[in-house]
């Protein structure tokens, strides 16, 4: 016959027995159970079974990356489909990582923390693949249409006398910050909408410094009879002038003067009949240049004239003829190597 103690060993190895058991059966039984606590691509999958988990997941993460991702710009929209992105979730994989997070530890840590209502408290992420040669695509495509180079401040000088083309900021897209703000909209669900960031791109000649460039310029429009003087780029006074006739044309193009005199003395050329090769000394009655000389280019310039008649019409030979006390009045306001354009 058995003694007592033996009996009472033999029952609590049986209750040990039966516990362990108990035990393995319960944590066999939650294998396939995400533990609470556990979210994956931010859902939360914490208590489902596999199935569920899939599900869920489907739902709330692959669904919503199936839309596309819309690009806001300089008030342009551009899209990205799921399609051409080569977006591929890999839904087993994040059921499996949850799954595998859950069965951390050993069987009796899992079964008191089961059983105790305890959490594991942890966000997986998802398991999204993509092209990036797509979203680079998408990004230089954004770049190409958005980005606008800074204009410099200048001057263009026409028929209708001075335009001034003012400076102007650019924009340049911030391509990385895009690239990397696409790539999260592709990998995790949210609104779906990038607003692309642009920096500013300042010119390097502003308005100001071109003013302070060309302080005086001069135009002349030769079908107008105009000659238009400006005063840090705007215009102060027209005159009205002569220039070359048929055969002496004035010269067209942008010159700058070249020299001035007062009472200029005057080298008589070819065309001058018999005081041709001589030179008239300035202030002579028969000296045709008068009190002033603005030297343009190989031989003509601006001067003055006491046939008034002339002026609205073409009738120098090259020179451009002004009013005496006209001619006098810019001398004084016009420096040597002040630009004149010649239309």
């Amino acid at each position: 016959m058995r003694s007592a103690p033996f009996i009472t060993l033999a029952a609590v190895v049986v209750v040990l027995v039966a516990g362990a058991a108990g035990v393995y059966a319960y944590d066999s039984s939650r294998a396939d159970v995400v533990a609470d606590g556990i979210s994956v691509g931010g859902v939360d999958v914490g208590g489902m079974d596999a199935g569920e988990a899939r599900a869920a997941i489907k739902e709330q993460v692959a669904k919503p990356l199936e839309d596309p991702v819309k690009v806001q710009a300089a008030g342009q929209t551009f899209k990205l489909a799921a399609k051409r992105a080569d977006v591929e979730i890999d839904i087993d994989g994040m059921v499996d990582a949850a799954l595998a997070r859950s069965r951390e530890g050993n069987v009796l840590t899992r079964t008191v923390r089961d059983i105790g209502g305890g959490s594991v408290t942890a966000d997986l992420g998802s398991r999204v693949s993509y092209s990036k040669k797509a979203v680079a695509g998408l990004v230089r495509d954004v770049k190409r249409r958005v980005d606008q180079p800074a204009q410099d401040a200048s001057v263009e000088p026409g028929g209708g006398g001075l335009q001034t083309v003012a400076a102007r900021k650019g924009r340049e897209l911030q391509a990385a910050q895009l690239e990397r703000a696409v790539a999260a909209q592709l990998e995790v669900p949210g609104d779906r909408e990038v607003e692309a960031r642009m920096k500013v791109v300042k010119p390097e000649v502003s308005t100001g410094e071109v003013a302070d460039e060309y302080p005086v310029y001069l135009t002349v429009d030769r079908d107008s009879y105009e000659l238009r003087y400006y005063r840090d780029l705007k215009l102060e006074e027209t005159y009205e002038i002569a220039v070359g006739r048929v055969g002496f044309d004035t010269p067209s193009g942008l010159y700058h003067i070249q020299n001035k005199a007062v009472d200029p003395a005057w080298s008589v050329p070819d065309w001058g009949g018999d005081l041709a090769g001589k030179t008239i000394p300035g202030g002579a009655a028969n000296n045709p240049l008068k009190s002033r000389w603005l030297g343009i280019y190989d031989g003509a310039g601006i001067h003055g004239t006491d046939d008034v008649a002339s002026l609205g019409s073409a009738a120098s030979h090259g020179c451009i003829r002004m009013a005496i006390p006209e001619v006098e009045e810019l001398y004084d306001k016009v420096p040597v190597d002040a630009p004149i354009y010649i239309s």
